[in-house]
């Protein structure tokens, strides 16, 4: 499940970047926007831009080597 590894992700993080979650089901206007086609999706923004997405389960490692948070 991805929930508790962005929870985890948020909590390591905190103050540096924002992780918010969004249910497709309860959301299928901001879901159709972002092309939300299969989930688990990442997707990650920068000033408020699309510029990765991100498609199935992956561990905190995998998240912070795509975000370039890794040493």
């Amino acid at each position: 499940m991805v929930a508790p590894i962005l929870e985890q992700l948020a909590k390591k993080y905190n103050g540096k970047i924002t992780v918010a979650k969004l249910n497709v089901d309860e959301n299928p206007d901001i879901a159709q926007r972002l092309e939300a086609r299969s989930i688990p999706l990442m997707v990650y923004f920068q000033n408020g831009v699309p510029v990765q997405r991100l498609v199935g389960a992956m561990g905190l490692s995998e998240i912070e080597r795509s975000l370039g948070l890794s040493n």
